[in-house]
């Protein structure tokens, strides 16, 4: 293994444990989400803002539908689900990236895919643009990590060819 090659294998690791990490993060935090809700309206400082009320209208929202049909919110299970199966799907390029550089790729296509989803079904749930932009940003903001590691292991490719 050249120094180049081990140095490559290093900070592929390290951005997809980053990426690895915020999947689970982000399936595991759809399973409470009716008490985060609950938390975040309890302590947040600007009451009267925008953001507060519509925060406060989602907390009401889960909370009466969570009250009235519980199996509703078997769907946000299945989010939860999805995030961490997704997470699994990157230990492949952890133990060997270049045979699995298909796994970086299929995450690129998802986080692309998250900005014609976000505003299409977003508009058709009526939810605010600032929301579906912000939803839009973790396509954005996960696709970044992504990108250095597939860059970094096609220069993996060459350094071990």
């Amino acid at each position: 293994m050249t120094p180049n090659s081990a140095e490559f294998r290093k900070e592929i690791k390290a951005w997809l444990i980053i990426f690895i990490v915020s999947l689970l993060l982000s399936g595991i935090t759809a399973f409470p989400v009716e008490t985060e809700l609950q938390w975040v309206c309890s302590w947040w400082p600007w009451p009267s803002s925008t953001f507060y009320k519509w925060l406060y209208t989602c907390y009401l929202a889960i909370k009466d539908t969570n009250a009235q049909y519980p199996y509703l919110a078997y769907g946000y299970d299945w989010l939860a689900f999805a995030h961490i199966v997704i997470a699994i799907a990157f230990i492949g390029p952890l133990k060997d990236p270049v045979k699995n550089i298909w796994s970086i790729e299929f995450g690129c296509i998802a986080c692309i895919a998250v900005i014609p989803l976000a505003f299409i079904a977003g508009y058709i749930r009526k939810i605010p643009v600032h929301w579906r932009l912000i939803d839009c940003s973790f396509g954005v903001i996960g696709i970044i990590p992504l990108l250095i590691c597939h860059r970094r292991i096609r220069q993996l490719e060459k350094a071990i060819a």
